[in-house]
């Protein structure tokens, strides 16, 4: 009799031990899951302006050009937030590979936040030409790192946008889902 009560008792055991792994489990994985945090906002063209360019023609193809640049962006009005912090500005820097504004890009950010405080990405864009001197990108990047409040944070970043590089100006809609590493 007792090693049947005992046998009865651990099945149960084993049960609610079972139940209590995927509860806890479940909580977890729902903790982690309210920690991601997700922002979308615009870059507007009045906002965002080419501070630097620098163009060199390749000479094997015609319209085929190596270009830095930078892009510097400010929100001075209906900021996004990040982590409860006022984006404020945001810098760009990277190179282009383009014929006739088609091709691949590598690009650098500085997200300044309203306190100082500042994360960083890296992105590879991929530019599409629709009209003379006028092109759309796609970007897809990861965040690398961040200062003050914001160390610890992860995330991946995507943006779909236009320019007019000889005009120096560009705008775009990105998209920001972040977390933090514990």
């Amino acid at each position: 009799m007792v090693s049947r009560h005992l046998f009865l008792n651990r099945r149960h055991l084993i049960g609610l031990s079972a139940i209590t792994g995927i509860g806890l489990g479940s909580l977890m994985a729902s903790a982690f899951a309210q920690e991601k945090q997700h922002v979308s906002y615009k870059s507007l063209p009045e906002n965002s302006k080419f501070t630097q360019q620098n163009i060199i023609d390749v000479g094997d193809v015609p319209g085929h050009q190596v270009r830095i640049y930078e892009i510097h962006r400010t929100y001075p009005t209906d900021p996004p937030m990040i982590n409860g912090l006022k984006l404020v500005e945001q810098w760009s820097r990277g190179t282009s590979d383009y014929i006739d504004n088609n091709g691949t890009n590598t690009s650098y950010g500085v997200y300044v936040m309203e306190n100082g405080d500042k994360f960083f990405t890296r992105s590879s864009v991929l530019a599409q030409s629709h009209a003379p001197g006028k092109l759309n990108t796609w970007t897809t990047g990861t965040v690398t790192g961040a200062t003050g409040k914001l160390a610890g944070m992860r995330g991946l970043t995507r943006s779909m946008g236009s320019a007019e590089p000889k005009a120096g100006v560009s705008e775009n809609q990105t998209e920001i889902d972040y977390w933090f590493e514990k």
